[in-house]
C-alpha cells in the first residue's frame, strides 16, 4: 500500500505533464525523479556550508551513544562524541600549523584505517579539498595525479610516502607530525570559514576504466544533495514499514570493505555519519575476513560488487557463518543479472538486495531501488534518485528516447560534477552547456520508471555489425557451477570486427574445457551473442570497485595470440 507520500507525488508529476508511472515527459522528452523530494530538501544555494558541517548538523542531540567507526581487524571503536572532537582538533591543526586555507587540495593516500575519515572531514570543515588516492598506485600514477589535482600537501601512510613526488610537502599518518596537528588544534579553533556549495569539496580520481585517470572535481552542494537523497530514503523505508504495521529497520551497522577512496567507499563514510550510524572498515577485501565481521560487529549493511554476491553462494563458509544480522546489500559498481540475484534470494531469503547506480562523475549516485517491494525488481539499478533529471540518447542520432528504447543515459541535477580539474576538453565532451552528463552508459527506462544497465558503450563487442553486451554473456557464464569468475571481451577480427571471447576462472577441481563453455553459452543466446574464443586464467583482473578492467584482458588476450587459444 503507498504511503501518504507516495500517493502525492504521481498527482504533482500529472499536473507538470510527467508520467507519474515512468517519470517522463512526452513534451521534453526527459525522465523526472518520482522521489518526493519533501524529506530531502536542499538548503538553499547560497548558503554557505561545507558537507562536513551538513552532515554533523542532522546528527540527534544528544549525539547517538552507538560508535561512529569501527576498526574491523582490532575492534577498536570511535564514538559519536570522540569522533567530533577528533575532527574539531584535527581542524585546528589543519588550519594553524599546516597553514591550509579554504581550496588547498591534500592529497589523502593511505588504506582504510580509523584516521581517514576524521582527516577527510577535518579537511572539508575548513573548505580545504579532499583528494583521495589509491595506496596501491605506483609512482607514475601518483606523478600524474599530483600534476592534475596540484596538491599543496600529502597525508601518506608510512608504507606510501616514499612513492610520492620528491617535490610535494608530506605528513606520515600516525607519524609525532600529525599527531602534533590535534594537539595543536586541541588549543587554536580554526577561525569560522564562508565555503560556498558550489566550492570544490573533493577530488576523486575516477577508475580509467575508458582512457587515462581523470580527477573529478566534487563540490559541497554535490555532497549536500547526496545526503538528502539517503535522508529521504531511510526516511521512505521507515514510512512504508510504519504503514506496514512493523517495526523500521534499526540505524545500520556498514561493513565498509570497500576503498575509502572509491566514490562507493568515500559516499558511504559520509552517509553513515550523517545518519548518525556505523561504519565497519576494512583495510582490503577479503572474503573470509567479511563473513567474519559481519559475524562478529553484528552488521546490517554490505555494499558489495556482483562478485562479492556470486561467491556468497558458492561458499560453504558463507552458510556456516551467522550472517543473520545481514538485513541488505547494497550491490553497486557493476550490473547485477537477474539469475544472480535470485540464486542468492534463495540461499539468504532474509537478506534484501538493493541495487544502485552511480558514476564518480555524479558523486556515486543516479538511481536505486529503496525499500522491499523496489528491490524485487532484479537486474534493474531501481529509479532516479531524487533532484535528478535524466534523458535516453540515441548515440547515433542524438535524439531523446522514450521509455523501454535503449540509448545513451545522460544526467543533470545536484549530483552532477563541477568538471574534469584540468581537463576542460573531457569536461566540455561530458557535460554539455545545459549540464547534461553524458554517462558512457546504454540504458533504458521501464513503463514503471525503473532504469536498466545494458552495458558501457565502449565496451559492446560489435560482431559483424550486432551489438554484443559482454555483461550479459558474464552473468550466464557466472551461472555455471563449474566457474568461479568470468569475463568477455571483443577479440579483433578482421573477417567479422570482434569475437566474443571468455576468460574463465574455473571452480577448485574442475576440468571444464573451452568446447563446454562455449556450448553452455549458446543453449542460453541468439546466435550471433556466442562465446567463441575461451582462455582459462587463474583471477580476472578488477578495479577496487570490483570492475573487470577489460583493457588489460584485451592486452592479454594479444599478447596470447592466436595460436594459444
Amino acid at each position: 500500500r503507498p504511503t501518504h507520500a507516495q500517493m502525492a507525488e504521481p498527482a504533482a508529476a500529472a499536473a507538470e505533464g510527467i508520467d507519474p508511472r515512468s517519470g517522463y515527459c512526452a513534451a521534453t522528452r526527459t525522465f523526472h525523479s518520482l522521489r518526493s523530494a519533501s524529506a530531502g530538501a536542499l538548503p538553499p544555494e547560497a548558503l554557505p556550508v561545507t558537507a562536513a558541517a551538513y552532515a554533523f548538523s542532522l546528527l540527534a542531540s544528544p549525539l547517538p551513544d552507538r560508535p561512529a567507526l569501527v576498526d574491523a581487524a582490532t575492534g577498536i571503536a570511535v564514538s559519536y562524541p570522540s569522533f567530533l572532537a577528533a575532527v574539531r582538533s584535527l581542524a585546528g591543526g589543519l588550519w594553524s600549523s599546516l597553514g591550509l586555507r579554504p581550496g588547498d587540495v591534500a592529497l589523502v593516500v593511505a588504506p582504510s584505517r580509523l584516521d581517514v575519515p576524521v582527516l577527510h572531514f577535518a579537511l572539508m570543515s575548513i573548505g580545504a579539498v579532499v583528494s583521495p588516492a589509491n595506496p596501491a598506485s605506483t609512482p607514475e600514477e601518483y606523478a600524474h595525479q599530483v600534476a592534475l589535482s596540484r596538491p599543496v600537501v600529502a597525508f601518506a601512510a608510512p608504507e606510501v610516502a616514499a612513492k610520492l613526488p620528491a617535490h610535494l610537502r608530506r605528513v606520515v599518518l600516525g607519524s609525532d607530525a600529525y599527531r602534533g596537528l590535534s594537539s595543536a588544534g586541541a588549543r587554536s579553533a580554526p577561525p569560522p570559514v564562508a565555503v560556498k556549495q558550489s566550492d570544490t569539496a573533493a577530488v576523486l580520481y575516477s577508475s580509467g576504466t575508458t582512457g587515462r585517470v581523470k580527477a573529478v572535481a566534487i563540490t559541497h552542494r554535490n555532497l549536500i544533495a547526496l545526503i538528502c537523497a539517503h535522508a529521504e530514503n531511510r526516511e521512505r523505508v521507515a514510512a512504508e514499514a510504519t504503514e506496514a504495521g512493523e517495526e523500521p529497520p534499526p540505524p545500520a551497522v556498514t561493513l565498509l570493505p570497500l576503498p575509502l577512496f572509491h566514490v562507493f567507499g568515500f559516499m558511504m563514510v559520509l552517509r553513515s555519519v550523517s545518519m548518525g550510524e556505523t561504519a565497519v572498515l576494512m583495510e582490503r577485501f577479503d572474503f573470509g575476513a567479511a563473513l567474519r565481521a559481519i559475524e562478529r560487529y553484528r552488521a546490517t549493511l554490505l555494499p558489495a560488487a556482483p562478485p562479492v554476491l556470486v561467491a556468497m553462494i558458492k561458499s560453504e563458509e558463507a552458510r556456516r557463518r551467522d550472517l543473520s544480522s545481514l538485513l541488505v546489500i547494497g550491490v553497486g559498481g557493476a550490473p547485477l543479472g537477474r539469475e544472480v540475484a535470485e540464486r542468492f534470494v534463495a540461499v539468504f531469503p532474509n537478506v534484501q538486495i538493493v541495487q544502485g547506480y552511480g558514476l564518480t562523475e555524479s558523486s556515486g549516485s543516479v538511481a536505486s531501488t529503496v525499500g522491499p517491494e523496489e528491490s524485487k525488481a532484479y537486474g534493474s539499478v531501481g529509479k532516479l534518485a531524487s533532484h535528478l533529471q535524466a534523458k535516453i540518447v540515441d548515440p547515433s542520432t542524438g535524439e531523446a528516447l522514450g521509455p523501454g528504447q535503449r540509448g545513451e543515459l545522460w544526467i543533470r541535477g545536484p549530483l552532477v560534477m563541477k568538471g574534469y580539474v584540468g581537463d576542460d576538453k573531457a569536461t566540455a565532451e561530458t557535460v554539455d552547456s545545459e549540464g547534461w552528463l553524458k554517462t558512457g552508459d546504454l540504458c533504458y527506462f521501464n513503463e514503471d520508471g525503473f532504469l536498466y544497465i545494458v552495458d558501457r558503450l565502449k565496451e559492446l563487442i560489435k560482431y559483424k555489425g550486432y551489438q554484443v553486451p559482454p555483461a550479459e554473456l558474464e552473468h550466464i557464464l557466472q551461472s555455471h557451477p563449474e566457474i568461479a569468475d568470468a569475463a568477455v571481451i571483443g577479440y579483433p577480427d578482421e573477417d567479422v570486427g570482434q569475437l566474443p571471447m571468455a576468460f574463465i576462472v574455473r571452480q577448485p577441481g574442475s576440468s571444464l574445457t573451452g568446447k563446454q563453455v562455449m556450448d553452455y553459452v549458446a543453449k542460453h543466446v541468439a546466435p550471433y551473442k556466442k562465446v567463441r574464443r575461451v582462455a582459462f586464467v587463474a583471477a580476472i583482473p578488477k578495479s577496487p570497485a570490483g570492475k573487470i578492467l577489460r583493457r588489460e584482458l584485451v592486452q592479454q588476450a594479444m599478447s596470447m595470440g592466436a595460436s594459444k587459444l
